[in-house]
């Protein structure tokens, strides 16, 4: 009966390098997703990386220009580029911008996000990229770890699909840690949790 249901459709939403997207790519042909499928990337910076990557899948890359415009009027673009793609599912994949509530409300366990801590501690408005690891480090925790969870209209404040604990070494920079948290836990947590939120939205297309 499921191999009838036309897959998820999942719009990746980037801003820079796209490690986090390759991640998904590569799970995806390795036949780790299986209901859902990245028909659409989108970034909001025109020199990301992440769309060449992108491109070299084979996957439209989109670009919606955010700066110097209003969110309103950046978010109106979004969602028309992912509506024009029938988008039901969406990934954050280093997205480094932070979307309202009509936004979210638009698609209610619909976006997801991965957050490179073990929620809910060093998570919030201004914890992202090295400043999540300098925490940790400050705070002097022996394990961190990564977050991938629903996103609503608190940052970090969703539900959390999946986490993944990672330990921090004696002579740890935020960088080292960084790349850890990454290779440990982001890039196995991303492609898992896209799987078990697309099949959800398969199952309920029944």
């Amino acid at each position: 009966m499921m191999n009838t249901i036309p897959k998820t459709r999942i719009a990746v939403l980037v801003s820079g390098g796209g490690t986090n997207l390759q991640a998904i790519l590569d799970a995806q042909k390795a036949g780790k997703i299986t209901d859902g499928e990245v028909v659409l990337v989108i970034s909001n910076n025109p020199d990301a990386y992440a769309l060449e990557r992108a491109k070299n899948a084979g996957v439209k890359g989109v670009v919606v220009p955010k700066k110097g415009r209003t969110r309103e009027d950046f978010e109106k673009d979004l969602v028309a580029a992912l509506e024009e793609h029938g988008i039901e599912l969406i990934i954050l994949a280093g997205f480094m911008c932070i979307l309202s509530a009509d936004f979210t409300n638009r698609y209610p366990e619909r976006i997801i996000n991965v957050h490179p801590s073990l929620i809910p501690s060093f998570c919030g408005e201004g914890f992202y990229g090295l400043r999540v690891h300098e925490a940790a480090l400050a705070y002097g925790v022996k394990v961190t770890g990564a977050t991938v969870h629903f996103v609503n209209e608190i940052p970090d404040g969703g539900k959390i699909i999946l986490q993944r604990a990672v330990e921090i070494q004696e002579n740890d920079t935020p960088e080292i840690l960084q790349k850890r948290v990454m290779e440990q836990a982001e890039w196995h947590l991303l492609p898992e949790a896209a799987q078990l939120v697309s099949r959800s939205i398969r199952e309920r297309k029944k």
